[in-house]
């Protein structure tokens, strides 16, 4: 139900309960205000309920190790050294 449905339950409850003073001859509504009143403390005492206990303690993640990779080896080609181009462009976007 979640608590805006409970709180909602509990208000209308209210107005019936204390501020309705219709009379319908079958159907008294103090009670049917009174039986949405317990509805909704009801239904926010389970939700309450519920969102407490998904609440689990959070483990932390295992510390990863960092290593030093070695630097990238460059072509050397008769004493120079050669310079590399690389155009890296995304898939599906126009250029």
């Amino acid at each position: 139900m979640g608590i805006g449905g409970s709180i909602f339950l509990i208000a209308l409850g209210a107005i019936f309960a204390f501020a309705v003073e219709a009379d319908l001859g079958w159907l008294d509504l103090a009670v049917v205000g009174w039986v949405l009143m317990l509805a909704g403390v009801a239904g926010l005492l389970t939700t309450l309920y519920f969102w407490n206990s998904r609440r689990r303690p959070v483990v932390a993640a295992p510390v990863r190790e960092e290593r030093v990779v070695a630097d990238r080896v460059v072509p050397v080609q008769d004493n120079q050294v050669m310079q590399e181009y690389r155009e890296m462009r995304r898939p599906g976007r126009p250029v």
